[in-house]
């Protein structure tokens, strides 16, 4: 819990740094080239198809037996099959770059710019692979506190690195630069550290095993589905904007909705033990077990009334004279509006996390992935709606979309975590009767 909230902390503090600099040496123009670039990464990410958090479960099983020849074998498998969905991810963005490009809509400059850096993202995103399952492994050995840190200070580094370019005159050369810096790091330490709790020799053929990468692609593929429709709608609202309102206008939606969501993160973080207690508790069918469950659930929606309402109520109200010192000469006055309205729609999100972690812990995979989908399909129908109706589209009217997305979803989280303690007593009354 506290390298969680530690981490969001200094992820809050990162931002209100890294923003001002990246918009003084790249203006909203080129850092919002960039941003697309960065949706392409993000699109990329889903060639890890899951496996990421499958190593996780998996070598943690692994670890509780003591089982050191079953833990290479799941890493060096899992190598295999993300260097192979790599390879295809890289071969898929050279091959349809100009049209990836075309689809955001940029000027010629911008387009030959993107164009040219395009393939150096889909080595990164290669790369990336590799460098999760390393973190996700030391995560599995019970050390997710290193492993958030060192995903921490890997931040730092590529804020630091990138400035340091860009002052140099490097340009927008000095993102990529800086992001496949930042992951190096993380890769060298979490082998370290890896290595310093478990002596194991990851790059022998013998280690690969078709049964170890069936039961990764078994568990990544349900986690795999969650992340598809999760990673759908920031991608998406910046295609709209970039296409409808123009690129200059994504930093401007990146600075609203990563600033209003690093405040969700922070009294998120304080939440996050939940799920692993709730799937403690719920293998105990007893009163007790269904008291204890709704006792938590009404301590998480305390904290977060008592401590989301001041700090979102302090931020909307003080939110033009904070971006203004904040930002400099690089302020825009859309920015104060776009801001406030996506602290509403976060505040919304944010209310249905407990119901989340609940549920996730119970076990009902299945009703998360159906409210993840509620909030994407609503938010593109709005989207689409505007854009036909108006066509004009802007970051405060993403965000205007985003609240009745969220309170959908919000409200479906609500009401099947509600059922489910239902049904959890009516199977304990079952079972004394």
């Amino acid at each position: 819990m506290f390298s969680g909230m530690a981490t969001s902390v200094v992820n809050v503090v990162l931002l209100s740094i890294a923003y001002p600099v990246y918009l003084h040496f790249l203006g909203y123009e080129k850092y919002g080239v960039w941003l697309v670039l960065a949706v392409v990464l993000t699109f990329a990410q889903l060639g890890d198809i899951g496996i990421s958090p499958a190593i996780m479960k998996l070598v943690a099983e692994e670890y509780g037996r003591k089982n050191l020849k079953g833990i290479q074998c799941y890493i060096t498998t899992a190598l295999a099959m993300l260097c192979t969905s790599g390879i295809i991810v890289l071969a898929a963005v050279l091959i349809f770059k100009l049209q990836i490009i075309a689809l955001f809509k940029l000027n010629s400059e911008n387009a030959k710019l993107a164009v040219w850096l395009l393939p150096y993202i889909g080595v990164l995103s290669i790369y990336i692979f590799i460098v999760n399952i390393f973190n996700a492994v030391l995560s599995g050995l019970g050390r997710m506190d290193l492993a958030n840190y060192i995903q921490t200070a890997s931040k730092v580094i590529a804020v630091v690195v990138a400035t340091v370019l860009l002052y140099l005159g490097k340009g927008i050369e000095s993102m990529i630069i800086s992001s496949a810096v930042s992951y190096l790091f993380v890769q060298v330490v979490s082998i370290i550290c890896v290595r310093k709790m478990i002596s194991i020799r990851i790059l022998h053929i013998s280690n690969l095993n078709a049964q170890c990468g069936q039961r990764l692609l078994s568990f990544g593929g349900g986690v795999f589905g969650g992340t598809v429709v999760s990673m759908l709608g920031g991608p998406f609202n910046k295609l709209m904007l970039s296409r409808y309102a123009g690129v200059s206008t994504i930093p401007v939606y990146e600075i609203a909705f990563n600033g209003s969501m690093q405040v969700r993160c922070f009294i998120e973080a304080g939440l996050r033990a939940l799920m692993p207690e709730i799937s403690r508790i719920g293998a105990d069918m007893t009163i007790q077990a269904k008291n204890r469950i709704s006792q938590l659930y009404h301590r998480a929606m305390k904290l977060i009334l008592m401590l989301g309402i001041p700090i979102y109520g302090i931020l909307a109200i003080f939110a033009p004279l904070l971006l203004k010192i904040w930002l400099g000469e690089k302020f825009t006055e859309t920015l104060p509006g776009a801001f406030r309205i996506m602290l509403i729609a976060t505040f919304i999100n944010l209310l249905g996390v407990p119901s989340y972690y609940f549920l996730i812990g119970m076990g009902q995979i299945r009703q998360v992935l159906i409210a993840r989908c509620i909030t994407w399909l609503t938010n593109v129908f709005f989207i689409i709606i505007v854009v036909i109706a108006t066509d004009f589209l802007s970051t405060p009217v993403i965000g205007l979309c985003l609240i009745p997305s969220w309170t959908l979803s919000s409200t479906y989280l609500y009401f099947t975590f509600r059922n489910t303690v239902i049904k959890l007593q009516t199977g304990i009354n079952e079972i004394h009767y």
